[in-house]
């Protein structure tokens, strides 16, 4: 079984993830938050931006390596992982960097959702290949 493109997408975004766990570690040493948000509000848009990314991100890695292995088109796959990491990446910025709302929140959010969507289609639509 060979899945390169599941495996560059997982390994953009696992760097990601260290990036983020990086800023939350950091955070806490210099916070000295041993556990928790220690209630500072910008540590906890960093932990949310952590945690939500950690949310999304598996089930459509899933998503993604089962569509590959089934044959899926590598053009919508690469469109899916893309959308993704993006949009994961946009989102935690905006997470981050903004109290409420904001068009990184917003356009990191569907943009996660499209490859959501996408993948999931794609995976019900191989039972009738």
């Amino acid at each position: 079984m060979h899945t390169p493109i599941t495996a560059f997408y997982a390994g953009l975004l696992g760097i990601y993830l260290l990036y983020l766990s990086a800023l939350v570690v950091r955070g806490r040493f210099k916070k000295q938050i041993p556990l928790g948000d220690g209630g500072d509000f910008h540590f906890q848009q960093v932990v949310r931006a952590h945690g939500n990314f950690t949310e999304y991100t598996p089930i459509v890695l899933i998503l993604l390596f089962v569509a590959e292995v089934n044959g899926s088109n590598s053009i919508l796959l690469h469109c899916a992982g893309s959308a993704l990491f993006f949009g994961r990446v946009i989102h935690s910025f905006g997470l981050r960097r903004h109290t409420g709302p904001s068009w990184q929140r917003v356009s990191g959010m569907l943009m996660t959702f499209l490859s959501l969507v996408i993948l999931s289609i794609l995976n019900i639509l191989i039972l009738y290949k």
